[in-house]
C-alpha cells in the first residue's frame, strides 16, 4: 500500500493526499511535478526509474488508511541529478 508522502523530497512542497501535483517512481520516491519535469527531466535521481502520476486515496479510504505524515526532505545535488538524468533520459525505463 503506498504511504501517500506528504511533500516533495526536493523542494519540500506539501503533496497532500489530493495533490494533483504529486508524482511517484516504482519505489515511491515522491516529488511534486515542478521538479520531476524540470530539474530531473521524468529520472528519478534515487533510483533513475521514471514517475507516474501518484493516485489519489478516496475519502473513506484515507480514514481507514490515512497518508503518512513523516516529511523526507533531501534535495539532491543539482549537478549530479543533471548529469545522470541528462545521461538517461532518452533511454527506456526498463533499458537502464
Amino acid at each position: 500500500m503506498l504511504e501517500i508522502r506528504p511533500n516533495c523530497e526536493h523542494c519540500n512542497q506539501d503533496l497532500p493526499n489530493t495533490s494533483k501535483e504529486a508524482m511517484i517512481c516504482s519505489f515511491e520516491c515522491t516529488y511534486c511535478k515542478t521538479c520531476v519535469l524540470e530539474i530531473f527531466k521524468n529520472v528519478c535521481p534515487s533510483c533513475s526509474g521514471n514517475f507516474v502520476e501518484r493516485p489519489v486515496r478516496t475519502s473513506k479510504m484515507i480514514q481507514k488508511y490515512p497518508a503518512s505524515e513523516k516529511r523526507i526532505f533531501k534535495p539532491k545535488y543539482l549537478e549530479l541529478a543533471k548529469i545522470t538524468s541528462e545521461k538517461i533520459k532518452n533511454i527506456s525505463t526498463e533499458k537502464r
